[in-house]
């Protein structure tokens, strides 16, 4: 009998581009030939990488080299504000005469350069981390340092409008793939110098910037602690989007509900900001992560405090009613028609037991076969292009259930019920929420399939339970609910007038709760 084994590849045998860039700490070599090769072999000779070399007139000859990655640099940076004011600058006979008198050539090379980001580096690993983030490095033969300029550009998105979570009234930009820009966006909104930022590198391959913002003197330190904290355990390869950063950093893993809020709005994630939460922005992607989150704060809208009290307050309310049918329509329906027809007027009862007369299949079975069929037209809405998306959706909801109807494979009633239960969904204006909703909707149908209205109720106590028990960076998930803080109320299913909102959350923020002193509106006097 043959065995077979296992071929294992010795770690000798792995090519040299596949090293970390944290085995090359050894410093720059003062050959200029050396270090070039040494990157490019590292790099794997990859067709992207741009190496210049330039002739430098000193008392003696003396070359330099400037070495970027196409695509990630301004290409008119590097010409206008790092080529130029070398070669013109250091061939000017009073730089020779005071290099023969004074500074070295390294020193006046640094002063020559007009760029505003300048640092200087002595190893590869540092030459590489600058190189790969769009920087440009300069060598100068016979120097053990190089000086990294900061060049980034490169294609980028323009600021454009939001495009899911879009308002009536508000502010049309939204975030892009850029961190220098969403943090631009930011210091647009407040200009305060207590509005502090931090920046740390995670993702061994990606190295990915991640900036967390706060306002210093709103925000309670130990929500800041505790952000830095869980974002310093993260030990990942790769960091693409801020969806990785909101999975590990979250209290709880198992649960359908989002204990992190998302946004792409910047007056969302600056009203969070001032009310003394913590933003995460991550590089390259255009969703900026708030922390803490709490249930209330997915019913809201940025759109709600630019409208008047009365209206926002009607708007919420509606969106609290919308969860609900939502989560319940299909259960209750199939709950009363299946166990509890009693409950049901008799005229509706006979009507529903026509329309169900040739339907072969129980309540549940009619209900899954409709949901999951909508289900499938709206990811196909959501992949499809845009122009095409929304039409076969709509399309293909007409087609199918008037079809199915005809058929006789579901009731009307079904169909009228699948379509509340649809739109109450679209209502929420986060995302997150509607699938939380989505997921929860077939185990209440079985529920209600199993024991009827009284499965529902154990269902809605089992959530009520599981929802009391999540936190948010350490604050209850429905505060102010329960915990119930009369005080919080102000801002949570219904808005008080802006002249009332006094004080920010009790919960979140326990350091500089007061928001502004109580100005009762005067109408205005008769003239």
């Amino acid at each position: 009998m043959i065995k077979r084994r296992r071929h294992t590849k010795k770690k000798k045998d792995l090519p040299f581009i596949e090293k970390h860039v944290e085995e090359y700490p050894q410093r720059i070599s003062k050959n200029l030939y050396e270090n070039r090769h040494l990157v490019l072999t590292i790099l794997g000779n990859s067709s992207d990488i741009i190496t210049r070399e330039i002739d430098l007139t000193f008392p003696h000859q003396t070359k330099a080299m400037i070495i970027f990655m196409d695509e990630l640099v301004d290409k008119e940076t590097v010409q206008h504000y790092l080529l130029d004011p070398i070669i013109n600058h250091l061939h000017r006979n009073e730089i020779v005469d005071d290099l023969n008198e004074a500074a070295t050539i390294y020193k006046h090379i640094m002063k020559s350069i007009t760029s505003a980001e300048l640092t200087e580096i002595d190893t590869i690993n540092q030459l590489l981390d600058h190189l790969l983030t769009g920087d440009t490095i300069l060598l100068v033969d016979g120097f053990e340092l190089g000086i990294a300029v900061g060049s980034k550009g490169g294609s980028e998105r323009s600021v454009e409008p939001p495009t899911t979570q879009q308002v009536v009234r508000g502010p049309k930009d939204s975030f892009t793939e850029s961190i220098s820009v969403n943090t631009a966006l930011l210091r647009k909104r407040i200009k305060d110098p207590n509005f502090w930022l931090e920046s740390s590198t995670h993702g061994r391959k990606t190295k990915t910037k991640v900036v967390i913002a706060y306002i210093h003197g709103i925000v309670t330190p130990g929500i800041v602690e505790e952000v830095k904290a869980r974002l310093e355990k993260i030990d990942i390869d790769s960091i693409l989007e801020s969806g990785y950063i909101e999975e590990l950093i979250q209290d709880e893993t198992y649960t359908p509900f989002p204990t992190i809020l998302n946004s792409e709005r910047p007056d969302t994630i600056c009203a969070g900001l001032l009310e003394g939460r913590v933003a995460i922005l991550v590089d390259g992607t255009p969703f900026v992560l708030l922390v803490p989150a709490l249930f209330a704060d997915f019913f809201k809208s940025s759109e709600d405090y630019y409208q008047r009290s009365d209206i926002a307050s009607l708007i919420r309310i509606i969106r609290y009613i919308s969860f609900f049918l939502a989560l319940l329509t299909p259960s209750v329906y199939i709950a009363l028609t299946t166990f509890h027809q009693e409950m049901i007027p008799t005229t509706l009862l006979v009507s529903l037991a026509a329309q169900r007369e040739g339907i072969p299949f129980p309540a549940l079975i009619e209900a899954l076969i409709m949901e999951l069929t909508f289900e499938l037209l709206r990811e196909a809405g959501v992949r499809l292009p845009s122009t095409v998306g929304s039409a076969i959706s709509i399309v293909g909801a007409l087609v199918i259930g008037q079809a199915a109807v005809d058929a006789g494979i579901v009731s009307a009633t079904m169909v009228i019920v699948v379509s509340l239960t649809a739109i109450s969904s679209f209502v929420f204006p986060n995302y997150n929420l509607a699938i939380s909703v989505r997921m929860l909707r077939f185990l209440f149908m079985i529920l209600a399939a199993t024991f009827g209205l009284f499965g529902i109720f154990i269902g809605l106590l089992l959530l009520a339970l599981h929802l009391t028990s999540l936190r948010s960076f350490g604050i209850p998930y429905l505060s102010p609910f329960a915990p119930y803080i009369s005080s919080d109320q102000q801002d949570a299913i219904i808005r008080l007038p802006r002249w009332k909102l006094l004080f920010r959350s009790r919960l979140v923020n326990q350091k500089n709760t007061k928001r502004s002193t109580l100005r009762t509106p005067k109408p205005p006097e008769n003239s």
